[in-house]
């Protein structure tokens, strides 16, 4: 039904990974990403960009569902070369989402449409 139906939106300045890269500070990585979500972005030539992906995608996640979650509990991934979003914690299962990602210059939009279960 529509009213089970939510959406987040976030932009993110990509310089701002830029400006902190994994490298120099993988703590700050390792409090927001996933050990496979910093495999994925680091695996690019600039992965400050999917990086930043990433993030716009969790905090449109977040803005979404309206409820308090960690950056760790909410999972992005790929398959296909579609981004996808799986929740973990006491929200697993209670969602499912529709997500699109856009990277423009110095930019990172993502769009999430959140479906109660």
């Amino acid at each position: 039904m529509i009213e089970h139906l939510k959406i987040g939106t976030d932009l993110v300045n990509i310089s701002r990974f830029e400006k902190i890269p994994i490298s120099s500070k993988p703590s700050f990585y390792k409090k927001i990403f996933l050990s496979s979500e910093i495999k994925y972005c680091s695996k690019f030539k600039n992965p400050s960009e999917h990086f930043a992906g990433k993030f716009a995608v969790k905090e449109a996640v977040k803005k979404s569902i309206n409820k308090k979650i960690t950056f760790l509990e909410i999972e992005t991934y790929h398959k296909n070369s579609k981004p996808y979003v799986k929740l973990h914690g006491k929200f697993k299962n209670h969602f499912q989402f529709n997500v699109s990602i856009s990277h423009e210059q110095n930019f990172a939009l993502a769009v999430v449409l959140s479906f109660t279960n």
